[in-house]
């Protein structure tokens, strides 16, 4: 790398890290302030995942890199390593205390965005010669677009998209020359593997930029052809040395629970203006902000009479094309990989953004532009800014942000185009631009990070409280012999990743069809519309899944719960459960059905519930026949009554109603949410039935729901402690677990099935004895070997689905790339290599 082009990658880089530093200061936002910035997935999910990576280089997790044995009571982990902390940044928590943890990931984001502002910074450079201050300030602009700072930055894998856009970009460039063929590749390979989701659209973005030179460049047909050819097999090879993690986040996601599909609808017009000015901020809108200069320079170009007219047409030619692509249905779904986002439709914004500021590269490398393109510039502006204010999203603060921006681009442009290189009035306007770009960043950021916290979930960084969980969780902790559940009233949505613990609470874009569905047949509860899978409080779920443990937290005092001054002690149920493995001599295949207690009891073996019918009244004492509870109906105290034989356990299995519920002449009320379409409340032990068997369960709806039939049930936990013990002396005398294998000695003469505490997700596989490996059957959605008598050992083994697949692949593009690299060097010996840099006027020159 050339001197300007380190110093434009260094500006770059501390420009964008000041700005986005600035705008938490300013926001009072972690680490700079009292308020919380662990909003939405990256409490629930990122965080979390980084604090188990943590525990995997450290050796303190429970299970390796094939299998996560603490979520989803077993998961598959290269998926998720692959999806949340493939980008080599992540490794940098290791160095951080792990009470630390959101320390060390707002570290990696910050060096995120600061790789990102240099590789644009270079990226122009090799574009066109110019000012390397500029090239570093529209680095920084591209590293602080809006996508990075309303999007981006609490989801901080997307941030490898932001590095990977100008590097792939890059990558076009040599292949374009015929120079560096291998770190072509490498790239390539390194993109796909940090985050395979946002280096699709990097691709498709470069790809792009890479046509458009060709088409400026006007090369003989056999050169262009040539050249197109070695770009198509640098990506090729690259995403084929990557294909061991994206194949298997692409299985991963074939088996996952399916996500909602809804069809697109694009933002109005004046949002997506409003949403190129400085702070504004709207969830589901493209947050395309790249800074007033980045955005002036992109409008003057055009008018720019300096740059060639080809250049000029074109730049702004595809901005408009991407521009428009991301409002049409089919091209919206191209750009996210043929798959409905779960969430915002706009995820490709920054390519839209890197686009816009590779053309106002274009009109500054050039020089300057003249009164005659600033003045048009301006006058684009505002008519920009005009049809925007009709937007909701520009908001009163947005007014002085953007006009301190605009007076500060305009007189440093002005400043810089009368004066020279080297002198005082240069310097002046340097200060200026720099000034507008680090200011309005900053505002922006803070304002996103201010309306997130009132548009979305958040949570609380590590604290007090996931220090006592982890306390207790380390000093009850009996893994593999028995699982340790962190409890039902969970902190985040991945309590036993952050905490410590093995439990059933599993939220990831990959969390399995098997494991939620039946989790929900069980009377499991999940948010985010069942890939959010929660913790089930219920004695019966506790032995069948081997839960010696359980914790009982105290409300989460972040989420709004209450609690008495000391009363914030954590409690621990112990329970007497069976092993990991057991043996069902005789297994009942029926189906689940509608009932979660008949189907507790089909996977126990025995009955153990009573389910009585029901009755619901309103206020009033008149029976409700259809069910339906909540202030849509005025029933703002409704009531359940049934009979339970006395002393047993009273269950409450209602997973539509949203409230709290209390078995009458009990203590507080049990909390359940449900949203429709969305979570899904958990079934929940209310107490003790009284003697005269009569319970009435009062309820509390915070909205309308529906009480299904036999949503009580009467658990007699004599015949539970009894059947557990069946299960425990049949069971296996012991078990052990070691990665991605589990092994169980099994009693003599054991016949039926052996049946594994685990959800059958795909890719187990086991062996009796010494028998034949072969694909674990599935009970009732948990793992089953048959068994013949005569084995007294189980081995199970996990291989994630398409890891061999894109092993086989990787090695097919090593086979490839080995000779091609080879004959390269041979051939750069042979033939003086061109000379480097970009000739004026745009005029590329290609390889033949």
């Amino acid at each position: 790398m050339s001197r300007p082009g380190r110093a434009a990658a260094l500006l770059g880089a501390a420009v964008a890290v000041t700005a986005f530093c600035a705008g938490d200061v300013l926001a009072r936002s972690y680490p700079f302030g009292p308020r919380t910035r662990s909003v939405n997935d990256l409490g629930n999910q990122y965080v979390p995942f980084h604090a188990h990576l943590w525990d995997l280089l450290h050796g303190r997790a429970d299970g390796g890199l094939l299998v996560n044995w603490q979520s989803g009571y077993g998961s598959s982990f290269l998926p998720d390593l692959g999806t949340y902390l493939g980008s080599p940044f992540a490794l940098l928590v290791a160095v951080f205390p792990r009470d630390r943890i959101d320390l060390a990931v707002y570290a990696v984001t910050a060096l995120k965005i600061a790789c990102a502002a240099a590789a644009m910074a270079c990226l122009l450079l090799a574009l066109r010669p110019g000012r390397w201050w500029a090239a570093g300030l529209l680095g920084a602009s591209y590293a602080l677009c809006g996508w990075t700072l309303a999007d981006a930055d609490y989801n901080p894998m997307w941030l490898d998209g932001l590095i990977a856009l100008p590097l792939l970009c890059l990558a076009g460039e040599w292949a374009l020359a015929g120079r560096r063929p291998l770190l072509g590749v490498l790239v390539v390979a390194l993109a796909w593997t940090a985050d395979f989701y946002t280096a699709y659209m990097a691709t498709l973005g470069a790809g792009l930029v890479l046509a458009l030179r060709l088409l400026l460049a006007r090369p003989p047909r056999r050169q262009a052809l040539a050249a197109a050819g070695r770009a198509a097999l640098t990506a090729a090879l690259g995403t084929g040395l990557a294909a061991p993690l994206v194949a298997v986040v692409y299985f991963g996601t074939r088996h996952a629970y399916p996500g909602r599909v809804r069809p697109f609808t694009p933002v109005p017009g004046e949002d997506l203006l409003a949403r190129l000015l400085p702070a504004t901020y709207g969830f589901g809108s493209p947050a395309l902000y790249v800074g007033v200069t980045a955005l002036v320079l992109a409008l003057a170009l055009p008018f720019h009479r300096a740059v060639p007219a080809p250049v000029r047409a074109g730049w702004t030619a595809l901005v408009l094309l991407v521009a428009v692509s991301l409002q049409w249905a089919p091209t919206s779904l191209a750009w996210h990989a043929f798959a409905t986002p779960q969430g915002s439709s706009y995820r490709q914004a920054f390519v839209l953004c890197g686009l816009l500021v590779i053309a106002a590269w274009h009109a500054l490398a050039y020089g300057p532009p003249d009164g005659r393109a600033l003045g048009a510039a301006t006058a684009l502006l505002a008519v920009l800014t005009a049809v925007a204010s009709r937007s909701a999203l520009v908001r009163p603060h947005t007014w002085p942000v953007l006009l301190l921006a605009v007076a500060g681009t305009l007189t440093g442009l002005v400043l810089l185009g009368r004066a020279g290189p080297r002198t005082r009035l240069a310097g002046a306007a340097v200060v200026l631009l720099l000034g507008a770009q680090v200011g309005e960043s900053a505002a922006t950021s803070a304002v996103a990070a201010g309306l997130r916290l009132k548009h979305l979930d958040d949570y609380a960084p590590w604290g007090g409280r996931q220090q006592r969980q982890a306390a207790v969780i380390a000093e009850n902790d009996g893994w593999p012999r028995y699982r340790t559940d962190p409890g039902r009233e969970q902190t985040v949505g991945n309590d036993p990743l952050l905490v410590g613990g093995q439990g059933a609470q599993y939220y990831s874009s990959l969390t399995s069809d098997v494991l939620s569905r039946t989790l929900t047949a069980l009377g499991g509860g999940w948010s985010s519309r069942g890939r959010s899978v929660q913790s089930l409080d219920n004695p019966v779920t506790d032995v069948l899944f081997s839960v010696g443990a359980r914790l009982h937290d105290p409300p989460d005092p972040h989420q709004g719960g209450t609690q008495a001054p000391g009363s914030d002690r954590i409690t621990v149920t112990r329970r007497d459960v069976p092993p990991l493995v057991t043996v069902r001599s005789a297994p009942d295949d029926t189906p689940f059905g509608p009932s979660p207690y008949r189907n507790q009891e089909l996977l126990l073996g025995s009955r153990v519930y009573t389910v009585p019918r029901i009755a619901v009244y309103d206020d009033s004492g008149k029976p409700v026949r259809s069910r339906y509870v909540g202030s849509g109906n005025a029933l703002t105290g409704p009531v359940i009554t049934a009979r339970c034989p006395a002393g047993t356990q009273v269950e409450l299995w209602a997973p539509h109603f949203s409230g709290t519920a209390r078995l009458a002449g009990s203590g507080t009320g049990v909390p359940f949410r449900s949203t429709y379409g969305r979570s899904r409340a958990a079934m929940a032990p209310l107490g003790a039935a009284p003697a005269l068997g009569r319970v009435r369960i009062e309820l509390t709806p915070d909205r309308p729901g529906r009480i299904p039939p036999g949503a009580v049930g009467c658990l007699d936990t004599a015949r539970l402690d009894a059947a557990a013990a069946r299960l425990k002396a049949t069971g296996a005398t012991g078990v052990s677990v070691s990665g991605g294998t589990l092994r169980a000695r099994l009693p003599a003469g054991s016949k039926g099935i052996a049946v594994v505490a685990a959800p059958r997700i795909a890719g187990w596989r086991c062996a009796t004895g010494d028998g034949a490996v072969r694909p674990a059957g599935a009970y009732h959605g948990l793992i089953a070997v048959p068994l013949d008598g005569r084995s007294t050992s189980l081995t199970c083994t996990f291989h994630p689905p398409g890891l061999r697949l894109g092993t086989t692949v990787s090695l097919a593009s090593l086979t490839v790339l080995a000779p091609l690299t080879a004959l390269t060097a041979v051939r750069r010996r042979r033939v003086p290599a061109p000379p480097a840099g970009t000739p004026p006027r745009e005029r590329v020159t290609t390889a033949p």
